[in-house]
């Protein structure tokens, strides 16, 4: 304890989703903020937080800043004494600027030659005089998605604290005693009941909670022990996981009393039960029912209604059936529990009575006749309404379908069908009040008009995949007959999205800001074509460099052309999404940059066989194979990048073998014969480890021609041959990647 840093930051409830990022937060910045100012933590920093404090405590930190020398040069040494020994003003004046006389000075040997200097030494400062520094780096530090003005200053010169939310309390404790800190408050903000934010040694608990006295009244500690310990008898449990475990088993105990368990969708799809415990400080679960006739909605609108919009948790059958009931966690320990669910199912009834409403009155009007009703919905200002939207993608879907994916003519047909209905749910009751189920419902509204199911889960999934994990919904199970024709639908959607929005509207992302979605449009794009066989059963390989001239094409745009800046902005976009597929997927730095170090590839290449190109070379990378091959191509880049703008025509092949008499040289140019119909046939065949091995096959031959031949002769004809001998070989390893980058380290 006499060397424990405590601090506690309370304020009012900060958003359940801020809270994880901002407890690692908090951690970092201290840790960091010690050890600029040389009070570098002699143990970790542990954090905690809840909705209504964020934590830190270290175990021990130093008492003293380590005492900081710094050597400050002068002037020359030339010019700082005259000939007979005598100071120069120059040094006197550098002297006298760090208070010391001439003789204090040192002389020191630089590369430019001998200096005066001085050597000044700072004893290191008591901690308890650095730490209030310590903590007003912390505040400012932190990073909110949203902060706010609350009329409150530090006595730092940078005037206003940001924060995201008003601080109520500060618990800031060294060795056991507080470190002394003020958060001002303006003085138009200043009444009675509020002030100025001091630290102290107090902390408080349970808002509603109490064994004795007032509930939320100042506790006082001394030690994060004692912190804990109290924090627990006053109903708030401090640490995240105990939260979690706690809510876990109250929900399993409930669920299992009413004779069923959690809803799978809460595991697989919500995240709910990673959120509530940011939600509560002492949670407690509470079961609620409702009428049975609700259940004649479809399951997606029952469990958007409990986990969406009011945090609880569905509960399901052993047969994977929705109860008639659901499971409430709440901030308190319910003294009454009967009153609690039933005010919980007031609620969850008036919900269910407005989705059964909007469903029966929906059902009313078929998809076909909601088109119209599109064109009062703005898609983009630039790119017309969703009424266009819908056109230009069921015409895009319906190519995809037979042009780039070579299914027949009734995929194709399902394709445009399902392409044109897609966007039609957003002029339904159900969507406006229930956002999330967008293309969900627009599927099971045409589920219930008797659409076949190659139209109907192509709406439904149309939206799909958001995320890049090979796992990551839609299934192939999921999408049934409908694969072939929920591929072209999705890609049809996401690519007249970020075409028309990166080209024509000028809409790009930028650091954090992607108010389009772009990036989730482009990370489902790759995702398809990655996975399009294990997803439909469809082997072809489609590029993605004719996918968006034809989405060019039906917004009416013409593509910049190919090396200019904005054609280099959208493959480098592109090529970011693979990548990050790439690494969500094991993948490291080296076999990504391999094969996606030139971005052109992204476009002219298909991405799955770079997908798995990057997975051979994993298994090579680091092995002489690798090295020798990276070698190879950095020397052979490197001569090319020096010699063959002077030249800048290639020599065909068969005027080489005419040309090159070396043994050395044509034995490179037989390799490279014969490898080039290997690697066509294993990239052709979608076997890249195959590729790779051809590719290996003849580094004995491109050493041996890098140990016997100059390349550079004055023989314009030679030099020419042998520069476009060198330029076969480097395309043929760029077939498959380039590892020239990693000649060093790889």
């Amino acid at each position: 304890m006499d060397r424990e840093l405590l601090l506690e930051v309370g304020c009012e409830e900060l958003p359940a989703s801020w809270l994880p990022a901002l407890t690692n937060q908090i951690g970092e910045i201290i840790a960091a903020q010690l050890r600029d100012r040389r009070l570098a933590p002699e143990s970790p920093a542990e954090t905690f937080s809840t909705p209504r404090r964020l934590t830190v405590r270290i175990a021990r930190v130093p008492e003293r800043q380590t005492d900081f020398e710094e050597v400050v040069n002068g002037p020359p040494v030339s010019a700082g004494f005259k000939p007979d020994g005598s100071p120069t003003p120059a040094a006197a004046g550098f002297a006298a600027k760090h208070a010391v006389d001439v003789a204090a000075l040192e002389r020191i040997q630089t590369a430019k030659g001998e200096y005066l200097a001085y050597r000044k030494r700072l004893r290191g400062k008591a901690a308890v005089d650095v730490l209030p520094d310590v903590l007003g780096g912390t505040l400012r530090g932190l990073a909110f998605p949203k902060a706010m003005r609350w009329d409150a200053t530090l006595d730092d010169g940078r005037g206003e604290l940001l924060f995201g939310r008003p601080i109520r309390w500060i618990l800031f404790l060294y060795g056991g005693r507080v470190v002394p800190f003020t958060i001002a408050r303006t003085s138009a903000a200043q009444t009675g009941q509020v002030q100025d934010v001091p630290t102290g040694a107090v902390t408080y608990g349970h808002r509603f909670l109490t064994t004795s006295g007032r509930a939320g009244r100042a506790i006082k500690v001394r030690s994060f022990d004692e912190y804990r310990a109290r924090l627990l008898e006053n109903f708030v449990i401090l640490e995240r996981s105990e939260r979690h475990n706690k809510i876990a088993r109250e929900l399993d105990a409930k669920a299992q009393r009413l004779q069923g368990r959690v809803s799978r969708t809460v595991h697989n799809e919500s995240g709910l039960l990673q959120e509530v415990p940011d939600l509560v400080e002492y949670p407690s679960v509470v079961a609620g029912t409702f009428s049975l006739e609700f259940l004649e909605l479809p399951d997606e609108v029952l469990t958007t209604t409990l986990i969406h919009h009011q945090h609880y948790f569905p509960v399901e059958s052993d047969d994977r059936r929705l109860k008639n009931a659901f499971l409430a966690v709440i901030n308190t320990e319910p003294d009454n529990e009967r009153t609690i669910a039933r005010n919980a199912e007031r609620v969850v009834t008036a919900r269910l009575r407005d989705a059964r409403f909007f469903w029966e009155a929906d059902r009313k009007t078929t998809l076909e006749s909601r088109i119209d009703r599109l064109a009062t919905l703005l898609f983009h200002r630039k790119l017309g309404t969703y009424k266009e939207k819908a056109e230009r993608i069921e015409r895009l879907a319906a190519w995809i379908a037979t042009e780039a994916l070579d299914t027949d003519p009734a995929t194709a047909t399902h394709a445009a069908k399902a392409a044109r209905l897609a966007k039609a749910d957003l002029t339904t009751d159900m969507v406006r009040e229930f956002t999330e189920l967008q293309g969900t419902m627009g599927g099971i509204y045409a589920r219930e008009e008797g659409l076949p199911e190659e139209i109907w889960k192509a709406i439904y999934f149309h939206y799909l995949p958001v995320g890049v994990e090979s796992d990551a919904p839609p299934t192939k199970a999921q999408l049934g007959k409908a694969a072939a024709a929920w591929a072209a639908v999705s890609l049809a959607d996401k690519l007249d999205t970020i075409v028309g929005l990166f080209f024509k509207a000028n809409e790009r992302p930028t650091g954090s800001r992607d108010p389009y979605g772009l990036r989730r449009a482009g990370h489902g794009i790759m995702r398809i074509l990655v996975d399009l066989d294990a997803l439909t059963g469809i082997d072809t390989a489609p590029l993605l460099r004719p996918l968006v001239e034809r989405a060019a094409h039906e917004l009416g745009i013409t593509l910049p052309p190919p090396g200019s800046d904005d054609a280099n902005a959208f493959r480098f976009f592109m090529m970011d999404r693979l990548r990050h597929l790439m690494q969500a997927r094991g993948l490291q730095h080296e076999e990504v940059q391999v094969v996606t170090g030139d971005v052109a590839r992204v476009e002219d290449t298909n991405v799955a066989v770079l997908f798995a190109l990057a997975q051979a070379w994993k298994r090579i990378v680091g092995t002489p194979v690798f090295k020798s091959a990276a070698e190879a191509h950095k020397r052979a880049k490197k001569i090319l990048e020096q010699e063959w703008e002077s030249v800048n025509v290639r020599t065909p092949r068969e005027t080489q073998q005419d040309i090159l008499r070396e043994p050395a040289e044509m034995a490179l140019r037989q390799a490279l014969d014969r490898v080039g119909p290997d690697i066509d046939s294993a990239l052709s065949s979608k076997n890249p480890s195959r590729a790779i091995e051809a590719l290996a096959s003849i580094q004995p031959q491109i050493a041996r021609f890098f140990d016997e031949v100059r390349v550079i002769v004055p023989d314009e004809r030679l030099k020419l041959a042998r520069l476009s001998i060198l330029y076969d070989f480097k395309d043929a390893v760029s077939r498959v990647g380039d590892p020239s980058a990693f000649a060093q380290s790889g």
